[in-house]
């Protein structure tokens, strides 16, 4: 693995696995798949939905690396090196 942050990411649980809390404080229910921090377990959804939760989580906080949470899937991505692992 040639990225770092994937190599030394965390392994902070989610928050939540069943909805976007960031798309549900303001109101909208249209989010598509949910992602997780590995820093600090915030979960936003992914780049297919219309808000973006879980890179505007990057964006703010630089936090490098997160992972899906959903059923069947265990990957994670690097947001800094764009890079899967």
């Amino acid at each position: 693995m040639s990225c770092q942050h994937l190599a030394e990411a965390g392994t902070s649980e989610p928050g939540t696995t069943t909805e976007c809390p960031d798309c549900v404080a303001i109101g909208n229910p249209d989010w598509v798949h949910l992602r997780a921090c590995l820093t600090c377990g915030h979960v936003g959804c992914c780049d297919s939905s219309p808000y973006q939760h879980a890179t505007k989580h990057f964006e703010s906080s630089g936090h490098p690396v997160m992972r899906s949470v959903q059923p069947g899937e265990s990957w994670r991505w690097c947001f800094v090196d764009e890079e899967i692992g």
